[in-house]
């Protein structure tokens, strides 16, 4: 294998950056990092493929280095993963403003259901 360069954390990881499966099969390249940024966690990322985007969760990832991201899968198992929505339509589902909908939905229908 060629080199990696250093480990680095998540929060540097360059879009771009190839993404190699277990096998040394180059199965895509690094969309995006999904962190839960209040706790400081690794989510995991999400990857360009052939086939579109596939999230790999942060188990699934094995080391990330200055030009490569190593998972713990196959290849195979890759192409198996979830495909990712886009970005629009998750900060719409899990916006601020849709969250207080839905709390203030629930508030009404318990009011309802009390009456």
């Amino acid at each position: 294998m060629d080199d990696l360069g250093d480990a680095i954390g998540y929060r540097v990881l360059r879009r771009g950056t190839p993404v190699r499966s277990s096998d040394g099969v180059e199965v895509g390249t690094v969309r995006r990092v999904l962190d839960n940024a209040r706790e400081h966690i690794f989510d995991g990322i999400v990857m360009d493929t052939r086939d579109g985007r596939r999230f790999v969760d942060a188990p699934e990832v094995e080391r990330i280095y200055e030009r490569a991201v190593l998972l713990t899968i196959t290849a195979e198992e890759a192409r198996a993963l979830p495909e990712q929505g886009s970005a629009t339509a998750d900060r719409t589902r899990n916006g601020s403003l849709m969250r207080r909908a839905r709390r203030t939905g629930r508030s009404l229908r318990e009011r309802w259901d009390r009456r």
